[in-house]
């Protein structure tokens, strides 16, 4: 008969947050917008292909705040998930595994994330690619 006094594996709750643990969450999770919002990208296109009034209705909706809000978020998961990505192939090659590093990388993978969502779309509302 089998020891059914075996010891459970940790809960989420024994863990301390840590930024590793967080960006290797958030790599998931942007894998899956990407996914996700690559659906509204191919129905941009298809209205696109449908004509200019289907078009010009794809667009009034990507405009609304809440398109706009999608817009950028994708963005930003696709910058943080090739950063994340560029970051994990260093260490595929077996470079930043001492604890400071990988947190510094992590913090690194964020920050550039970020920074870069913010000049994308700072060049597109400036030059008017957003109106």
């Amino acid at each position: 008969m089998a020891d059914t006094r075996r010891p459970l594996s940790p809960h989420m709750q024994v863990y301390r947050w840590q930024v590793q643990m967080v960006t290797s969450i958030l790599h998931r999770a942007t894998g899956i917008a990407l996914a996700v919002g690559s659906l509204l990208v191919i129905c941009g296109l298809l209205d696109l292909a449908a004509g200019e009034d289907s078009f010009n209705h794809f667009k009034s909706m990507i405009g609304s705040p809440l398109g706009m809000v999608l817009l950028i978020g994708w963005t930003w998961a696709l910058f943080y998930h090739l950063c994340n990505g560029i970051r994990h192939l260093i260490q595929d090659a077996g470079a930043g595994y001492a604890i400071t590093q990988f947190v510094r990388s992590s913090w690194l993978s964020v920050i550039a994330s970020v920074v870069l969502t913010l000049l994308v779309w700072a060049y597109v509302l400036t030059a008017g690619g957003a109106a």
